[in-house]
C-alpha cells in the first residue's frame, strides 16, 4: 500500500478545460491570433511558458507576455470555469480518513491551486499543497514533486505514488522514483500515458478509488 499519494490538479482532481482555454485564446487575441478548442487542449498540464513558447518558438519575449494575457483573464474569471470531477473529493476525504498521506502536486502557480481547493470546499482533503512558482524555477512537474515530497519528509519512493492525466505526471514521478497511475478521464489520451511509462491505468474515478482503497 502507498503511503504518500501525489494528486494532480488539473484532468485529475477538477475538469478545467473551459477556463484554461478561455484563458490561453484571450491571451492569443492580444496577438491577432485565434484557435480552436479542440487545437488548445494540449495547454492542459504542461507549464504555461513551455506552451506558449511553442506558440512563439523565436520570441521569448512573446512567450512571456503571452502568459501575463493568459492571468489576466484566468485569475479571476478562468480560474472558476471548473468543476471537480464526481466522485473525486469522497475519495480524497476517505483517504485521509484511512490515514494516507494526500498532497497535491500540480504545475499550476501555487496561489491558483490554493484558491481553486479553496473555492471548492476540498482543501482539507490535503495535507500539503505543492504548485509552481509564478516567477521562480519551481514549474516542471519534476521540480514541483521533488518540493511537494520534501514538504511530507519522503525518505522511501516507493511508498510513494503519483495520480495524474498527463505524460508530465509520468515522467516527473519517474524522475523523482515514484510510480504513476494515469487516470483516462482527464486530457491524456491512453496512448499518451503508456508511451510514458504509466505503471498502472484507471479509466474513471471509481476504478481509482478501487485501486488506491483496495
Amino acid at each position: 500500500m502507498k503511503q504518500y499519494l501525489f494528486f494532480d490538479l488539473d484532468g485529475t482532481v477538477t475538469d478545467s478545460q473551459t477556463g484554461i482555454i478561455r484563458s490561453v485564446q484571450h491571451a492569443l487575441a492580444h496577438f491577432g491570433l485565434v484557435r480552436s478548442d479542440e487545437s488548445l487542449l494540449p495547454f492542459i498540464g504542461p507549464p504555461l511558458k513551455d506552451s506558449f513558447g511553442k506558440v512563439f518558438p523565436d520570441d521569448p519575449a512573446k512567450a512571456d507576455l503571452a502568459v501575463q494575457k493568459y492571468r489576466e483573464y484566468y485569475a479571476d474569471t478562468g480560474i472558476f470555469e471548473n468543476a471537480l470531477y464526481a466522485g473525486i473529493a469522497d475519495l480524497l476525504a476517505d483517504l485521509r480518513r484511512e490515514g494516507r498521506t494526500v498532497t497535491l502536486a500540480t504545475s499550476k502557480p501555487e496561489p491558483f491551486a490554493l484558491r481553486i481547493l479553496d473555492h471548492f470546499g476540498i482543501a482539507a482533503c490535503f495535507d500539503h499543497v505543492a504548485g509552481a512558482e509564478l516567477k521562480g524555477p519551481r514549474n516542471s512537474k519534476t521540480a514541483v514533486l521533488q518540493y511537494a515530497c520534501d514538504l511530507c519528509g519522503v525518505t522511501d519512493f516507493e511508498r510513494c505514488l503519483m495520480v495524474g492525466d498527463r505524460k508530465y505526471d509520468v515522467l516527473g514521478a519517474h524522475a523523482v522514483g515514484m510510480d504513476c497511475v494515469g487516470v483516462l478521464y482527464g486530457y491524456g489520451s491512453r496512448g499518451e500515458l503508456e508511451e510514458a511509462g504509466a505503471d498502472t491505468l484507471c479509466p474513471s474515478v471509481s476504478a481509482l478509488r478501487s485501486l488506491l482503497l483496495a
